[in-house]
């Protein structure tokens, strides 16, 4: 049985915008694996998720970044929505937060449109992943190799790239982080 048993992981997502499910599924793969999720958001309080288009629930921060820093988790995961990413490829914080994890080699998970993110942070080029499948031209421009498919493991690089495309993939996602993470 695979443990993420003393394993911080911290989740980071803007105030409104993230996708519910591709937050709530990977966190609850992490718990269940013994791991500690933690939340970790560009202003502290509560943030916002989405069910697509409709306001869904919402969820306490844990940590504010510029307060915290990959020193103090054993990875990270990026969940998607269409304004998730996009508010936080525009706070420098936020990136350079992303950034930290690669400088560090420590294994990332992201889905759906997550890469963005990703792309912000100079953290694609040479990479193999997936995503959304509208991010594909934005990914191949920044210098990955995408492909097709509901869950990409990468280990071309300074760390451990996880990438799947949609909440139809977090089965497979969760399982492909979870293993990766124990891994680390």
């Amino acid at each position: 049985m695979v443990t993420l048993q003393g394993r911080t992981i911290a989740f980071l997502v803007a105030p409104e915008g993230t996708e519910q499910v591709e937050l709530t599924e990977p966190w609850q793969a992490v718990r269940e694996a013994g791991g500690a999720p933690r939340l970790v958001s560009t202003r502290s309080g509560r943030i916002q998720a989405f069910n697509h288009l409709d306001r869904g629930d919402t969820f306490g921060v844990d940590d504010v970044v510029g307060n915290v820093s990959a020193d103090d988790y054993d990875a990270l995961v990026l969940p998607g929505g269409v304004a998730n990413p996009d508010a936080l490829r525009l706070n420098p914080a936020a990136v350079d937060f992303t950034r930290s994890f690669f400088d560090a080699g420590k294994p990332v998970a992201a889905i759906c449109h997550a890469p963005w993110t990703l792309i912000e942070a100079d953290a694609v080029r040479g990479r193999n992943l997936t995503s959304w499948p509208s991010l594909r031209t934005d990914l191949t421009n920044a210098g990955a190799h995408w492909t097709d498919q509901e869950v990409r493991v990468c280990t071309t690089g300074p760390n451990t790239l996880i990438t799947s495309r949609k909440p139809g993939d977090l089965p497979a996602f969760g399982e492909a982080l979870v293993t990766v993470f124990a891994d680390a």
